[in-house]
């Protein structure tokens, strides 16, 4: 009898039918070359098994349910808006007088301005939100008072961005980029709606402080919620409340106190809403509960500045 004739099987990779190969993927179990290795917790797999791996890995969350991103992002782009603002208001000054916090005035036909008052002659014109300038409620949160000016000229926007930096990189990464966001906003509002409450409506005012104080009780309920070490937590608190009474005189504390009891708010409703698929929807919820809650406040004063004096 004649030999049988045995011959080996050339095995290829699968994706390079050229490439002798003989390693297989630990997932799918085809062969695959040098170049379509890639490595895994246990041999090697190819790099379609790689690919559906990472879409099927479910998305790390932070405390609250955001997404979580070691990059400051969010921090970063409200710090370059308020600078790009910022040189913006030099260049052009008239951008203040457009854009601050301003409950309501008057502009004369001479072009200066007077105190609001409802019922106002023809040749005047009302300025403010009372003229429904809303958008100032959130415009002003990225200006700041110029570099020869105010209490601190340039150093209102310095220190409220360093402030914001160190705050920022912390919150940030702890909530999300969304939920960040819109606490961020909604402390700035918060801040503009207090000042528009309590303020001379007559008075501007600028800066980021409002979104800032916000912040800083974020970053206080946050602490507790994850049960960190409270003493640097509480030193730091006592500081920004103490600058909050020290700095009644100097600056708008309206803003501060604002911004402070709307970022409170937003991040306790953040923080302990439990777990689970209606999460997100809740905390959304919560947050439009306090923007409705400062637009029905906003509302009110404008309408008591537009009401007064109707009857003189």
């Amino acid at each position: 009898m004649e030999p049988e004739s045995t011959e080996s099987t050339v095995t290829t990779c699968y994706r390079h039918p050229k490439v002798e190969s003989h390693v297989r993927c630990t997932r799918c179990d085809r062969y695959i070359c040098p170049d379509c290795m890639r490595e895994a917790a246990v041999g090697h797999q190819c790099v379609e098994c790689v690919k559906e791996g990472a879409r099927s890995v479910r998305q790390a969350r932070t405390v609250v349910g955001g997404r979580i991103s070691a990059t400051p992002l969010v921090t970063s782009v409200l710090i370059g808006l308020n600078i790009l603002a910022y040189v913006a208001e030099v260049v052009r000054p008239e951008i203040l007088d457009r854009f601050a916090m301003l409950g309501a005035r008057l502009v004369g036909p001479d072009g200066a301005y007077y105190v609001y008052a409802a019922g106002y002659p023809s040749d005047f014109h009302a300025e403010g939100v009372v003229a429904g300038q809303w958008d100032r409620l959130l415009t002003s949160g990225f200006l700041h008072s110029p570099p020869t000016e105010g209490t601190f000229g340039l150093l209102h926007i310095v220190m409220n961005m360093l402030s914001l930096w160190q705050l920022g990189r912390v919150v940030e990464p702890m909530l999300g980029r969304a939920r960040y966001l819109a606490l961020y906003l909604l402390s700035m509002l918060g801040g503009s709606v207090l000042i528009l409450l309590l303020t001379d409506p007559h008075t501007e005012t600028v800066g980021a402080s409002g979104a800032i104080f916000g912040l800083g009780a974020a970053y206080y309920v946050l602490a507790r919620r994850v049960g960190a070490d409270m003493r640097s937590v509480n030193r730091f608190m006592a500081f920004l409340l103490l600058w909050l009474l020290l700095s009644a005189g100097l600056t708008s504390w309206q803003g501060h106190l604002g911004g402070l009891l709307t970022g409170a708010a937003v991040t306790l409703a953040y923080a302990y809403v439990p777990r689970g698929p209606r999460q997100a929807l809740v905390q959304a919820a919560a947050c439009v509960g306090v923007l409705l809650v400062l637009a029905m406040v906003a509302f009110a004063k404008v309408s008591e500045l537009t009401g007064a004096g109707m009857g003189q």
